[in-house]
């Protein structure tokens, strides 16, 4: 009966620890598409923080062991090669511009006292980037959205064009669409109807991409031969005034020197 006690007692306690661990963390998840801009938040954050000095950043993934971004109010040292890319707001959020893939995984926020105890819970964020890639081949198009995430992939990746899933090829966290130059896709003018569309736990986002299509592609062209036309005619009428302009100065200085000369005489 006592061992039966003790079991039941040790059970409990694990079980408090796990519900006070999960309560302790504050946790989120970001997807951006690659290129933009993300701010990452710094939960239950205390008013008495100097420029941040108790706040610490950590970035971790499944490639790196963790480095630490920011501390004592400011960018670490090990975040030099993203220095220029990386900066906190006044209420210590961490903010990353420019994002590419190397920047996917979790990123950890912890605050210290003075006496540099932890204090609270802390926030983790998982950020995830998507990337859309263009290939051509003739006149056959490829798109390919992908997703890259921390660890295993929790995403749904299609293609839509407006509210309508397009014929494609799916993977884990990525997904492909091929069509030609003459499909009405490439050549609608609704270009932003064309989207990629990822999903997690029914949270939905979408990613637009713009095609430049054929017409617009050509349209272009014909702009850069008439710019170009045109400032080439421009500087042969200039040559040719300029050589007009010589000629009549030398003409005249022969004149003057006929003059000259007569005038001895």
């Amino acid at each position: 009966m006592t061992t039966r006690f003790k079991w039941i007692q040790m059970f409990s306690s694990v079980i408090l620890v796990i519900q006070l661990t999960a309560a302790a963390v504050e946790r989120s998840d970001f997807i951006i598409r690659d290129g933009g801009e993300a701010t990452l938040s710094c939960e239950n954050l205390k008013n008495d923080q100097d420029k941040c000095n108790g706040t610490t950043w950590i970035f971790s993934n499944s490639n790196t062991a963790s480095i630490t971004l920011f501390e004592k109010g400011k960018i670490h040292r090990e975040a030099k090669n993203k220095s220029d890319r990386l900066s906190v707001t006044a209420k210590c959020s961490l903010v990353i511009k420019k994002l590419t893939a190397e920047d996917v995984g979790r990123y950890n926020c912890r605050r210290f006292s003075k006496s540099g105890q932890q204090e609270g819970s802390h926030s983790v964020a998982e950020l995830s980037v998507v990337n859309i890639a263009e290939y051509k081949d003739g006149d056959t198009v490829t798109l390919n959205c992908s997703v890259s995430t921390y660890k295993e992939c929790k995403y749904t990746v299609k293609w839509l064009y407006g509210n309508k899933d397009l014929s494609m090829s799916q993977s884990t966290c990525s997904a492909r669409v091929i069509f030609t130059t003459s499909d009405h896709i490439y050549t609608s003018k609704s270009s932003e109807m064309l989207k990629c569309q990822v999903t997690h736990d029914g949270n939905v986002q979408e990613f637009i991409f713009r095609i430049q299509s054929f017409d617009q592609e050509t349209g272009w062209c014909w702009w850069r031969f008439i710019i170009v036309a045109v400032g080439l005619a421009a500087l042969i009428t200039a040559a040719v005034v300029v050589h007009i302009w010589t000629r009549a100065a030398g003409i005249k200085v022969q004149l003057y020197e006929n003059v000259v000369c007569n005038d001895d005489r």
